[in-house]
């Protein structure tokens, strides 16, 4: 298993638990500074691993990221929705393996189109087998080819992180060119 929560609701406290009863081998990627600002909810529930979470509906195009990305392409989301009146459905994955295919794959069937970020490289980074899969699934539905915005293709030095990772003014660019296509 391999987690990646985007909210901390769905991280150590519900998404953790469902590996140690399930009895799986588990890789999990926190951000401290997501953790140190949100509430966790102390109600004792368990979240399905390979489940999505629908952050914001839509029907124009479909959004889907991880990890604290999430928070980003809800941000994006909301500006574009204000400004171009163009209708985002983001989709936060929590988990990258398994994933949820059939969330994904029934939102871009509703949408027709497909946006995906993530901080890693653009170049072999996890958007690409999630775009591919999308693709081969979707592709009579999808009016325009999926996108992927990540990060840059070469290392990047940690004081220049807001430069390298993908912010709101990137995605809405990435929106308005999609939607435009």
């Amino acid at each position: 298993m391999f987690l990646m929560p985007g909210h901390c609701s769905s991280g150590i406290s519900r998404l953790v638990p469902a590996c140690i009863y399930g009895l799986f081998a588990v890789l999990m990627f926190a951000f401290r500074y997501r953790t140190s600002v949100e509430g966790v909810p102390v109600t004792d529930y368990q979240i399905p691993l390979g489940q999505a979470r629908l952050v914001r509906e839509g029907t124009d195009i479909t959004l889907v990221g991880w990890g604290a990305q999430v928070h980003i392409l809800a941000q994006a989301a909301q500006v574009v929705s204000k400004a171009d009146s163009i209708s985002c459905e983001v989709v936060d994955l929590r988990t990258l393996i398994p994933w949820d295919v059939a969330a994904v794959t029934g939102s871009v069937q509703k949408t027709g189109r497909l946006l995906v970020s993530h901080e890693a490289a653009l170049t072999s980074g996890f958007g690409a087998e999630l775009v591919a899969e999308v693709t081969k699934r979707c592709f009579l539905n999808l009016e325009a080819p999926p996108v992927r915005v990540c990060g840059a293709d070469t290392p990047f030095p940690l004081v220049f992180e807001p430069l390298y990772l993908p912010g709101v003014e990137r995605l809405i660019d990435a929106i308005r060119a999609t939607m435009q296509y």
